[in-house]
């Protein structure tokens, strides 16, 4: 992976910054994206930095907002002409049962799983060399009581991966799936978010083989 470039959205804290950190130890170079959390990206970078990254660049990137979406592809092809990987990683949950989420909580899960994902999809598509690796979950390929929205959306998540790689069969595009990871998401429970990241790595450097367009879990792999 030494002197490849890679995008990683949702990349300031959780699975998102210690998949940065496992291709920055390789000498990759990673591009960061966080939405609130500007100060846990800038930390994130800097630590990038340190692990050998051949170069980093932190971008604001909220993929719920089309502009927003816009110009960071436009700062990414402007910098780098071209990326080998994007990581498609940003996400969120609420883990009720359905009556009780609001719409908003709705609306924001679908947005940013589903909706956000096939949008950053799209503006960087054209730029993309090798692969693209979309952070999906077991709750897309099986349900879970009080995570419904969730589950639909990361459903969705691995029927739009399925039909892109049909698309773009010159590309390596696939599903990771991660079970419960010890992130906020979560209340810190579970595997640590460095075993979901050496399986995305594994898989962007080809010592994971996957069906085109098909999942990786990463309870096969740790």
């Amino acid at each position: 992976m030494k002197g490849q470039t890679v995008l990683i959205t949702g990349s300031s804290s959780g699975i998102g910054r210690e998949t940065a950190y496992r291709f920055a130890q390789e000498g990759a170079t990673v591009i960061l994206t966080y939405h609130k959390g500007k100060t846990r990206g800038e930390s994130a970078e800097k630590r990038c930095r340190k692990l050998g990254a051949a170069g980093t660049l932190l971008l604001h990137l909220d993929v719920k907002d089309n502009r927003n979406v816009r110009e960071a592809a436009r700062k990414i092809k402007r910098k780098y002409g071209s990326i080998d990987f994007l990581i498609n990683n940003a996400g969120t949950g609420t883990f009720i049962p359905f009556l009780k989420q609001t719409p908003k909580e709705i609306e924001r899960q679908i947005r940013t799983n589903l909706e956000g994902l096939i949008k950053v999809t799209r503006a960087l598509l054209p730029l993309v060399s090798i692969g693209i690796i979309n952070v999906a979950s077991v709750a897309g390929k099986e349900p879970y009581e009080e995570m419904s929205v969730y589950c639909g959306s990361k459903f969705g998540v691995r029927g739009f991966t399925q039909t892109l790689a049909l698309e773009h069969p010159r590309l390596r595009v696939c599903c990771v799936n991660p079970d419960q990871v010890a992130t906020r998401l979560s209340g810190y429970q579970g595997r640590p978010p460095e075993e979901v990241a050496e399986v995305i790595f594994r898989m962007a450097s080809g010592r994971i083989k996957c069906q085109h367009g098909g999942d990786v879990d990463v309870c096969d792999f740790i």
